[in-house]
């Protein structure tokens, strides 16, 4: 394929996604990979027929020594193509899975960084799609797993645009390299305590064995759309038997949950303690499994920082406290929250906690205790200054950014 066809399809997929009322300016997150700045020189191309402006944003994990030079590769090309550009660093702290804890991570940052940008473009290719399908296939996923990842997609309060889904990773370096556009190869792309290198590895294998890339890519873009019939699906016995609570929790209608059939109790469950937890991966089956018998034989349980509990024909879903009590911001809290209300010195969020004792009137609020507890708070200086959900300080609101229906659509 020429360069030409490539800006062409880069186009098609703009429009597809965000046209034909293009925003005035978009965000781009370049890692300084092939794949990304070729995204770069597609989106300057494009940008210039449409009149979009642009902002990039490269997020250094400080994971390798080379991490600083690829960040200040970026500035430079951004500077020469006439577009904004900001380093954030990000450091992990030693705990749970690196990879899974630097994409948090980054998506946190592009979050506090995009200010009243809405929608950011990532460089994910049809070669992320396929290896992608092959990890979760190693780990018997189901529909959801198999699915090619949405060109759309909702996270936190901003949308992720992904224009490169239908092309290949050699095509992109291929029109990087005839522009001239520099690039930095990761090293752990190739190594094989990685997942996805493995992946990348067995699918250079495959044609040898009569299983071609397009086949595994189609079979994950038809998984996507039985996906997306069963979200459809979802969505609707949502609207019928779940209901929005004040702390961020949902109040699930048991009767009319019973008569559903199991897999989309299953979903349904699944999104509630995906939207309540701010988790990324669906529970395990089995655990999931267990979790709906539980509840539906009246017993409370919890899972992934969500707790359950049958209260006469309701079951009553919502954060568990020790799952937030160390988590701290200043933005988006628990990825779920925007706070607002008065500018106050060393002011931070953090869940409510034992500060509820400081909140004469929460019980008029409704909401028991340990949801309350687990709800976001501002602190100053050691001592709670306002908990909105708990009606302390009125001054001080607390809205979900994404409401459950919303997500559900989205996710």
């Amino acid at each position: 394929m020429t360069d030409q066809t490539l800006d062409q399809r880069f186009a098609e997929a703009m429009g597809q996604l965000l046209g034909p009322d293009f925003p005035s300016e978009l965000g781009l997150a370049v890692s300084g990979g092939g794949d990304s700045m070729a995204m770069l020189a597609l989106a300057h191309n494009w940008s210039r027929a449409w009149g979009v402006r642009l902002r990039a944003i490269t997020i250094d994990h400080g994971l390798r020594p080379e991490s600083a030079d690829e960040a200040a590769m970026v500035a430079q090309e951004c500077a020469t193509l006439g577009w904004p550009h900001d380093t954030l660093a990000w450091r992990w702290d030693g705990t749970g899975n690196v990879q899974d804890a630097a994409r948090r991570g980054r998506l946190n940052l592009i979050s506090q960084w995009r200010g009243t940008l809405q929608h950011v473009l990532m460089a994910h290719t049809a070669d992320d799609v396929a290896e992608t399908f092959l990890i979760r296939l190693a780990r018997g996923s189901g529909v959801d797993g198999l699915a090619a990842m949405l060109p759309k997609r909702e996270v936190a309060d901003f949308t992720v645009v992904r224009p490169c889904l239908q092309m290949r990773r050699d095509e992109l370096r291929h029109y990087a390299q005839h522009l001239m556009v520099p690039w930095a190869e990761d090293p752990s792309n190739d190594d094989p305590k990685y997942d996805r290198a493995r992946a990348r590895k067995i699918l250079s294998e495959l044609d040898g064995m009569g299983l071609r890339f397009d086949g595994i890519t189609d079979t994950a873009n038809r998984m996507r759309r039985a996906a997306d019939a069963l979200r459809s699906q979802t969505c609707e016995a949502a609207r019928h038997c779940v209901s929005e609570t004040v702390d961020g929790g949902l109040l699930l209608q048991r009767d009319a949950f019973a008569k559903l059939p199991l897999d989309i109790q299953l979903r349904l469950l699944a999104s509630a303690i995906m939207w309540i937890g701010n988790a990324d991966y669906r529970p395990r089956a089995a655990k999931l499994e267990f979790l709906l018998d539980r509840i539906m034989a009246g017993g409370a349980s919890t899972l992934m920082g969500v707790k359950l509990e049958l209260s006469g024909d309701t079951v009553r879903s919502f954060r568990e406290y020790s799952a937030v009590a160390t988590t701290v911001s200043t933005g988006i809290w628990d990825g779920r929250w925007r706070i607002a209300g008065p500018s106050t010195k060393d002011m931070t969020i953090q869940a409510l906690g034992e500060g509820i004792s400081d909140c004469p009137d929460w019980r008029d609020s409704g909401v028991p205790r340990a949801a309350l507890m687990a709800s976001p708070a501002i602190w100053a200086q050691g001592s709670v200054i306002a908990a909105p959900i708990a009606g302390f300080n009125a001054a001080w609101k607390a809205q979900i950014v994404t409401p459950f229906i919303t997500y559900l659509l989205s996710h």
